[in-house]
Order: C-alpha cells, then sequence, then structure tokens
C-alpha cells in the first residue's frame, strides 16, 4: 500500500473513533484525493477496506459515510458485547502467540502513558488496539469482524464521554489500566476463567462509564438558571 494510501487509511480510522468525523457524515472522495495526492482508484481502495471493517458504509449513487449511531445501534451494541468480549477473551487464551502477547504488552504501556498524561487521543486509541489484538489473538474469523465493529462504537462512545477535569473519571481510567495488567497476567496463565471474570468486571466499568454519558444526571435548577448567563 502506498504511502498515501496508508495515511489516509490510519486518519480516517482516526477520526471515525474519536468522532472527528461524526456518525452518518458523508465523505468527499474528490477533496481526500486532492489532499492525500490520490488518484479515485486507491481512494476508492480505502474506502473498500474500511466498509469491509465496519466504519464506513458505501451506498449505491449515493456516496461513502461513516456508519452510523443511533439508538438501535446502540442497543445492539449493550446487547451483545459482554458475549462477544467474552468469546473473544476464551479464544484468545487459547491461541495467542508469543509476538501477540508481546504486541499486547507494548500498547498497554502505551495506554499507561495515555492514562497518566489524560490524552484523549491516545486512550481511544490504545484501548482500541489493546481490544483489537485480543481479537487477533482469538483467531476466529467468525468472531474477529463482530469484535471489529462493537470496538468501533465502543471507542466513538468512549471518546464522547471522557472528561480530563473529572477525578471519578480518572479513578475508572487507573481501574481500566489495571484491568488490562491483569488480562495480560491470566494470558500468560493460560487461565480461561480468570479471562473471562476480567471481561465482565471490565465490561461493567465500561458500561457504567457510558451509561453516565447517556443518561446523565439531570441539572440542578441553579445550574439551569446559569446556563448562559
Amino acid at each position: 500500500m502506498s504511502t498515501g494510501k496508508v495515511a489516509l487509511y490510519e486518519d480516517l480510522k482516526r477520526l471515525i473513533l474519536t468522532m472527528e468525523l461524526d456518525p452518518d457524515e458523508v465523505l468527499d472522495e474528490s477533496g481526500l484525493g486532492n489532499q492525500y495526492g490520490l488518484s479515485r482508484t486507491p481512494v476508492r481502495e480505502v474506502f473498500q477496506r474500511l466498509a469491509g471493517e465496519g466504519y464506513l458504509e458505501i451506498i449505491e449513487k449515493r456516496g461513502v459515510r461513516v456508519i452510523p449511531m443511533n439508538h438501535a445501534t446502540l442497543r445492539n451494541f449493550f446487547l451483545v458485547a459482554p458475549m462477544i468480549y467474552a468469546a473473544t477473551g476464551r479464544l484468545a487464551v487459547q491461541n495467542y502467540r508469543p509476538a501477540q502477547l508481546k504486541a499486547l504488552k507494548d500498547t498497554q504501556k502505551r495506554f499507561r502513558k495515555a492514562v497518566q498524561s489524560q490524552d484523549p487521543l491516545a486512550l481511544v486509541l490504545e484501548n482500541n488496539r489493546f481490544h483489537e489484538i485480543m481479537g487477533e489473538m482469538a483467531a476466529n474469523p467468525y468472531l474477529q469482524p463482530s469484535l471489529g465493529r462493537l470496538l468501533i462504537d465502543h471507542s466513538r462512545i468512549g471518546h464522547t464521554f471522557f472528561r480530563p477535569q473529572d477525578e471519578d473519571m480518572a479513578q475508572r481510567l487507573r481501574l481500566s489500566a489495571d484491568h488490562h495488567d491483569a488480562f495480560i497476567r491470566a494470558l500468560e496463565a493460560r487461565n480461561e476463567d480468570a479471562v473471562v471474570d476480567l471481561v465482565f468486571e471490565h465490561w461493567e466499568l465500561s458500561r457504567e462509564n457510558m451509561e453516565m454519558f447517556i443518561a446523565p444526571r439531570g441539572l440542578h435548577v441553579d445550574d439551569r438558571m446559569n446556563i448562559g448567563g
């Protein structure tokens, strides 16, 4: 893949995961081609790859848009996420290779650094990569696409609710990093039950964070009256 194609592919993934490109946003094929120095064919090849990975939706005669995220999406996400994450974890224990475990540890180091520096972009990307690697460890062609699609929305919601000055949020992020370390130890021990238990503990933490964003506490009267004042 050419340098321009790699850059376009990586940048579009990042922009989607961090909600810099909104769900349903239509992409400008010509504009992106000019920006990255690419002709129509390589731009479309990148679109096709990202569509296959669940980031984009190609609609005949209507162009390419970022995959939507609506009420139905969120409902389906919450219904199946723990099941898919648990199956991924169990298979990861059975099938991982040493090089993949090293990659997981390297990603965790970067995630820890992002937690300490409260870097929202790095938090989203490194957390997403951590769980992508676990999907690669699972090595299941049926499960991996479903995991990938889940992680896209997990990242989009997660980036939206991140509040760097919130001490409760900071504590939750530190706990999330502790979970990642525990995942690595359980994988090294080939302990399937420990990994699955961690999956549900980790999921519950994420679910609480996401619910805080989706259903925030109502404003106090004083807060409401001060809006715009």
